[in-house]
């Protein structure tokens, strides 16, 4: 009965943490799964707070260059996704919803804009989201971000295992983008180059009002994980993609690569 009643306890604390609403969209055999992850925005339990100077990862966009764009500069439409690499609903979005962004993304429908978001280091303890995200810059400065962000969701840890906190498995993680495993990208692994960039992007996220992770936003309108009552899927967010883009020729600009072992 004890261990019966710490089960139960263990479970209302997680119940506390991770707030998730799922739905099953049947669409041709196709499935989403939406949740939200409870933001922590308590400033004294970040525990992911950083000093020193600020430093964007090559090619950042945006206000205070927070963004990493994938994607045609001039596409008609921007898909910005903010996503913690310990999120297990981030997981779940990614894996349904990959393919389908990647498509709109080489089509020049879209350009995606990612931000980075340590709120499950803030819940749960450790460093996994702020180690993770620090390893996804360091992609970035090799020009290789959309490959190794895949691949850190596709080998997401449990949530209460704080395996990205290692960066040896991160640089483990990295030999599977083929020539990102460099002494550069290791150096910038290692010396947590872009932590502070980190910490300035999930203090945006703090002070942007959002629910929790995933946050997915088509040309600033909330679709995550309905858009305007409608469910997402990978159905409807083609045709929200579609709508948005009636009479908008597709982007046909690519942006600029990043210099060779620029990480």
């Amino acid at each position: 009965m004890q261990r019966e009643r710490e089960r139960e306890k263990a479970q209302e604390r997680r119940r506390r943490v991770l707030i998730i609403s799922s739905a099953v969209v049947a669409v041709l055999g196709l499935a989403a799964i939406v949740g939200v992850i409870a933001a922590n925005t308590d400033s004294s339990k970040d525990k992911t707070a950083q000093s020193g100077p600020t430093v964007p990862p090559v090619g950042a966009v945006g206000e205070k260059e927070l963004a990493i764009p994938v994607g045609t500069e001039d596409a008609p439409s921007t898909l910005t996704i903010w996503e913690d690499f310990r999120c297990p609903v981030c997981a779940q979005f990614e894996n349904i919803f990959r393919d389908t962004i990647h498509d709109l993304e080489k089509s020049g429908d879209i350009r995606a804009e990612y931000r980075l978001a340590t709120i499950i280091d803030g819940n749960m303890g450790g460093s996994g989201s702020l180690r993770a995200a620090n390893a996804a810059a360091c992609a970035q400065d090799a020009g290789k971000f959309d490959p190794y962000h895949d691949v850190l969701f596709q080998n997401q840890p449990a949530e209460t295992d704080d395996a990205f906190g290692n960066n040896g498995r991160l640089i483990e993680l990295a030999g599977k983008v083929p020539g990102l495993d460099t002494p550069a990208f290791r150096g910038c692994v290692e010396d947590g180059k872009h932590d502070s960039w980190v910490t300035e992007s999930n203090k945006a996220f703090s002070e942007g009002g959002f629910r929790g992770t995933p946050t997915v936003l088509l040309n600033g309108q909330s679709i995550f994980p309905d858009k305007g009552g409608e469910q997402i899927s990978v159905e409807n967010l083609k045709k929200w993609v579609t709508e948005a883009n009636q009479g908008k020729k597709p982007g046909t600009r690519s942006p600029a690569a990043a210099p060779p072992g620029s990480a």
